[in-house]
């Protein structure tokens, strides 16, 4: 089972579809479905989990982090790991990255206290909007990545969700496995 612990942004399905309308016909590019819009707070990677265990980690990730629900917004765009060499363009959070921060620092506290790998990078709480495949259309991407983009949400946070992911021929499939109120 290939987990993560996320936040769901579904609510904002036609303003991602509005900021990827400019990717849309780039070669090289694969874009995101807007439904599946999230955070990926923690990956925990495939394998046997034990779920009562991940279970109590995530509750008290939550009870440790003590940010209750909260509104975010997303205002910026970027790319990993640079613009120079594009893998994945992302949408990045303005308001509401704090308590995402304070989120994440807790469960990776938690779950490396478990035995899953600790991140290799600094956190940046972001929606991915596209994967580049091939650098036919990096040009045009850059540009897009110039460009300020239109405010995104606001969108209310008020749950983690513990998320299996399906790799398929078209894209992962996500299935709700728990939910973590705030």
């Amino acid at each position: 089972m290939r987990l993560f612990v996320s936040v769901d942004l579904g609510g904002l399905g036609k303003e991602i579809d509005r900021l990827q309308a400019p990717l849309a016909e780039l070669s090289g590019l694969r874009l995101t479905d807007s439904a599946d819009a999230h955070v990926t707070m923690k990956f925990l990677g495939d394998g046997d989990h034990d779920l009562d265990a991940l279970s109590d980690a995530i509750d008290a990730a939550i009870d440790e982090a003590d940010v209750g629900a909260f509104e975010a917004t997303f205002d910026r765009v970027g790319a990993f790991p640079s613009t120079a060499y594009i893998r994945v363009v992302w949408l990045g959070v303005g308001r509401g990255a704090e308590p995402l921060t304070a989120l994440h620092r807790r469960l990776e506290a938690e779950t490396t206290a478990l035995g899953y790998d600790a991140e290799s990078h600094e956190f940046t709480p972001h929606v991915t909007l596209a994967r580049m495949e091939h650098a036919a259309a990096k040009a045009d991407v850059q540009a897009f990545l110039r460009e300020d983009p239109p405010e995104v949400g606001p969108v209310h946070i008020d749950e983690l969700r513990l998320k299996e992911s399906t790799l398929t021929g078209d894209g992962p499939t996500y299935r709700t496995v728990a939910r973590f109120g705030l």
